[in-house]
């Protein structure tokens, strides 16, 4: 739910994206943490295997392998073709779609790392002249404010893709 709520105001506010990436990115996110059916540690390699492995409904061969490299990135390192042997394949303006769809996922695992659903709204504000992202998250209870200390470590991804910096608020 958060990473979707991200991705719209990002849609409409930084880059414009497609209702097929949305799609890719919704797909993502339902099946990122699937590897921790494997194992806890690495659940997140095992998610692109998994992924990868047994496909996804609805998906063609390509878009099932960005679903992987996507759920791969949520956590852990970031994208590197030199090191990642799937993420190497793609062409240039797909890693690039990857960095960006993963780094709105990775993102909105750290805004719920919990899994509790805290946060009812996410506003974005663009300063073009500065490049810096602010998002504005509006909790679900007026008098508690969710850890964000997480989303603060994982928004390296976001930052990287989309070549901004970003901000973290209450409103």
């Amino acid at each position: 739910k958060i990473a979707m709520m991200i991705f719209d105001e990002v849609s409409a506010k930084l880059c414009e994206f497609s209702d097929r990436h949305r799609r890719i990115l919704e797909a993502s996110a339902l099946l990122h943490d699937i590897g921790y059916y494997v194992d806890t540690k690495h659940h997140n390699k095992h998610s692109q295997d998994m992924i990868q492995e047994h496909g996804v409904r609805g998906f063609d061969g390509r878009e099932i392998s960005m679903i992987a490299c996507i759920s791969r990135f949520h956590r852990g390192s970031l994208p590197d073709k030199e090191k990642h042997e799937l993420y190497s394949f793609f062409e240039k303006k797909d890693r690039k779609l990857i960095k960006r769809l993963g780094g709105i996922l990775k993102l909105a695992d750290g805004l719920d790392r919990a899994h509790l659903s805290l946060i009812k709204m996410i506003k974005l504000n663009y300063d073009e002249d500065n490049n810096i992202v602010e998002f504005i998250l509006t909790p679900n209870t007026p008098d508690y404010y969710p850890d964000i200390t997480s989303a603060i470590r994982k928004r390296d991804l976001f930052e990287i893709g989309f070549k901004v910096q970003t901000v973290l608020k209450f409103s």
